[in-house]
């Protein structure tokens, strides 16, 4: 244009180095238009009192490391090797739930009339349960959190030690140790709390505190059941498992949540408190506990175990060196019977 007076005289003083786009331009008035086009409404978003855009409904939200203060990485030595520790008898409870039934087979097939293979069967049920309890819990902690989920394994774990400990027959216990292994959480979510505590540079000495829980509660199970199935009734063998798991319990009670997610939502909600708008990813994510919400958290680990190989396999040889470890301690009384070992020795023998 020569002499008119161009409608948009900012477009005209900037075109020419290519920065504003000659189709659409923001008027004076605020609202956006097209050279000799109907004007538009704005698409700017402008803040309101609360933080979010007025519109767009949109929430900041508040990251990891504007808060990493307040996150499990940030804990003392101390406190991450004292709840380390109560982890360690959480797990040494659940794995010795698994082990010490066996010194009881004996009992078991005197007691119910069956052969001590058929007695066996609850010692199976148990383990294979187990596999799927794992699997069960575990995607559950990371939304829900750490404690809670914990809590509520070890709380269902102990309730189906009652029904074994007063069984009227055999087909109880076979199906109370099934439901035993399906609630018990194991170490995908104790092990969980070790990457919520240490980058994963610094998480080598926990995970193998954690997994020495494990072993350790497989191996003092069966010394102790020599001298409960030589001294005690069969129940006892139910009794003792139900008084370890609620001591656990006990103590967990008093260890503090330590899932990330969990945390940053706690310190967003503090700081609204404060006046910062702000908001945790799970705040803005929302939960419903709709079928379809709890079928996709449960299907996490399957899908994972489908797609991602190096999951696959580490899996693969995890179940590998748990059915060679049990089939190993089931192994000992068949050979130290040979040499006539008692039940006690038998367990002894655990301790080289």
């Amino acid at each position: 244009m020569s002499n008119e007076q161009h409608p948009f005289p900012h477009v005209e003083d900037h075109a020419e180095d290519g920065n504003v786009d000659l189709e659409k331009q923001e008027g004076p008035d605020g609202r956006v238009r097209s050279p000799g086009g109907t004007p538009q409404q704005t698409h700017k978003k402008k803040e309101g009192a609360d933080g979010a855009a007025d519109g767009q409904g949109e929430k900041r939200e508040l990251k990891e490391f504007e808060c990493y203060d307040k996150l499990g990485y940030n804990f003392s030595w101390w406190k991450k090797w004292g709840i380390i520790s109560v982890i360690f008898l959480v797990q040494t409870s659940m794995n010795w739930n698994a082990s010490f039934y066996a010194s009881g087979i004996t009992l078991y097939a005197k007691h119910f009339h069956i052969s001590e293979q058929a007695a066996r069967v609850g010692q199976m049920a148990f383990l294979i349960a187990y596999a799927f309890g794992s699997e069960l819990w575990a995607p559950f902690s990371e939304e829900f959190g750490r404690w809670p989920i914990m809590q509520l394994s070890l709380f269902f774990v102990n309730i189906w030690q009652l029904p074994c400990a007063l069984a009227p027959n055999f087909g109880t216990i076979i199906i109370c140790r099934t439901l035993g292994g399906l609630s018990s959480a194991g170490g995908s979510v104790t092990l969980g709390m070790v990457a919520d505590m240490w980058e994963p540079e610094h998480q080598q000495w926990a995970v193998a505190y954690v997994v020495l829980s494990s072993v350790a509660g497989s191996v003092i199970a069966p010394i102790v059941g020599g001298f409960v199935a030589t001294f005690l009734d069969w129940h006892w063998n139910f009794w003792i498992q139900l008084i370890l798991g609620g001591f656990a319990q006990i103590v967990h009670f008093w260890v503090p949540e330590t899932r990330c997610s969990i945390l940053v939502t706690r310190e967003a909600r503090r700081r609204r408190k404060a006046g910062e708008m702000v908001w945790g990813g799970d705040e803005i994510k929302g939960k419903r506990l709709s079928f379809r919400f709890l079928s996709l958290v449960w299907a996490r680990p399957f899908i994972m175990f489908i797609r991602e190989p190096i999951v696959l396999w580490l899996s693969l040889l995890s179940g590998f060196s748990d059915a060679l470890i049990f089939t190993f301690l089931q192994s000992y009384t068949l050979v130290y019977k040979q040499w006539k070992f008692s039940t006690i020795d038998i367990g002894l023998a655990f301790i080289p």
